[in-house]
């Protein structure tokens, strides 16, 4: 890693104990720290739950992150298994690194050099007030490593803030969005790229539709998955070169909108998503 600060941490917890769903199905607890083992059942009166709070007020953070979870089980296996085949994606399953204020921190990403991704991350997380730690934790996917993935796939998100250079503006929130629906599959994220844009004006569903989706598939089919790129190992690297060499293109933006990731902040940081 590029600095010493950057350590692994595994998500592991005491030796599981065994209950039963209302199922009868034998299942484990206290798979990892936080974790709260849950029923088929459950987990989907809190998805309608939390879907429904979270419909009435997207800045519930902690209900998306709810959704998410509850939602997300298919599509975390096949997150998992794209890293399987890759050997990035195999290393970080198995250092299971965590992107925290402690592991990185702002004050030596400060020190990377100008057009460089770690400084680009520097200057996006300063500029909105942004934290890492902000991001929930994963309590409701009943697997260690899939618990992993789904922090993994939240802790990243901002470094695809900068890489496809998208604000926090609810359009570039749901472009970003649409991206990571096709390169994941989450139910989450293809609920925010089509809720999302109940929020912009006309002329901007029309740009969305016509420029923004197309982006989105483009991109996400010939670019890296998102999951098996080791961020922690690129800090000092030329933004524009890791663009190149993982095939990732800069979001369209609309006429006389901001594209820089140092503009203001309109939507609040989705850190549960």
């Amino acid at each position: 890693h590029m600095f010493p600060c950057l350590r692994s941490v595994r998500l592991s917890g005491r030796k599981p104990v065994a209950y039963f769903h209302t199922s009868g199905q034998p299942q484990s607890s206290n798979l990892y720290p936080k974790h709260i083992p849950t029923s088929y059942f459950q987990k989907t009166l809190l998805a309608v739950g939390s879907a429904l709070m979270a419909y009435h007020d997207p800045t519930r953070g902690e209900m998306v992150a709810v959704l998410g979870e509850t939602t997300g089980r298919l599509a975390l296996e096949r997150m998992r298994a794209k890293m399987v085949q890759s050997p990035t994606g195999r290393r970080i399953l198995s250092e299971r690194p965590l992107i925290t204020s402690e592991t990185l921190s702002l004050e030596k990403l400060a020190e990377c050099p100008e057009g460089s991704l770690g400084r680009d991350y520097y200057e996006f997380m300063k500029s909105h007030g942004f934290s890492s730690d902000e991001r929930s934790t994963v309590q409701f996917v009943d697997d260690a490593e899939l618990a992993y993935v789904m922090t993994r796939y939240r802790q990243v998100h901002d470094f695809w803030h900068c890489l496809t250079a998208t604000e926090t503006t609810v359009m570039a929130e749901v472009s970003l969005k649409a991206l990571e629906f096709l390169q994941t599959g989450l139910p989450m994220a293809a609920l925010s790229s089509l809720v999302g844009p109940l929020q912009i004006t006309c002329k901007e569903k029309l740009f969305y539709t016509t420029e923004v989706i197309p982006w989105a598939l483009r991109t996400s089919r010939n670019a890296e998955f998102m999951l098996n790129i080791y961020y922690e190992d690129h800090l000092e690297e030329n933004l524009d070169d890791l663009r190149r060499k993982f095939n990732i293109s800069i979001a369209p933006a609309m006429a006389g909108t901001s594209t820089p990731t140092t503009g203001t902040v309109t939507t609040p940081h989705p850190s549960t998503e």
